[in-house]
């Protein structure tokens, strides 16, 4: 297939081209596979980062995915629970008060379109702990359960563990 000069390139003509192009392109890969055979990698717990809203570049952890669409949400979307705030740099100066005070987590609950959050490699294990008491439907059982995974979220900060997870990304 050959292109001239003169020949005026149209939109139309380049998708013909594009069409051309792809269907004598032979792929190694399988063409059969479609969204509901790929393996599923967002599950509860799986440590991810926030793309767009309010909470843009905020960390969070997945704690229910759902794949399929709802009515009341036509995509697919995780209830995730993040940091809001990060805790503050402390030095061995500062008085006790001043300590607990910067080491304050603040967390929030969000339900987020899957395209919304990027995933990572980190993965928290929060499932026993949260397993079936997370809910969001009214917003005296979304702070109920905001208060529950605030103090998760503050004991795994005073103990040391996943310390990546409560540490600001700089970008």
């Amino acid at each position: 297939m050959v292109l001239y000069p003169c020949k005026p390139l149209t939109n139309l003509y380049a998708l013909h081209c594009t069409r051309f192009l792809l269907s004598s392109f032979h792929s190694p890969f399988p063409q059969h596979i479609s969204l509901l055979d790929m393996p599923k990698f967002l599950k509860p717990g799986k440590v991810v980062v926030v793309t767009s809203g309010r909470y843009a570049g905020r960390k969070a952890v997945i704690v229910q995915n759902t794949d399929e669409s709802s009515k009341e949400r036509p995509y697919g979307h995780a209830l995730i629970a993040g940091v809001k705030k990060y805790p503050k740099k402390v030095t061995r100066g500062m008085t006790r008060q001043t300590i607990a005070r910067r080491s304050q987590v603040g967390v929030f609950l969000r339900v987020v379109n899957h395209k919304h959050f990027l995933p990572t490699r980190y993965n928290v294990d929060l499932s026993k702990e949260l397993r079936g008491k997370i809910d969001v439907s009214d917003s005296s059982k979304k702070s109920q359960s905001r208060r529950l995974v605030k103090k998760l979220f503050q004991a795994r900060y005073n103990s040391g563990s996943n310390a990546w997870l409560f540490q600001r990304l700089r970008f």
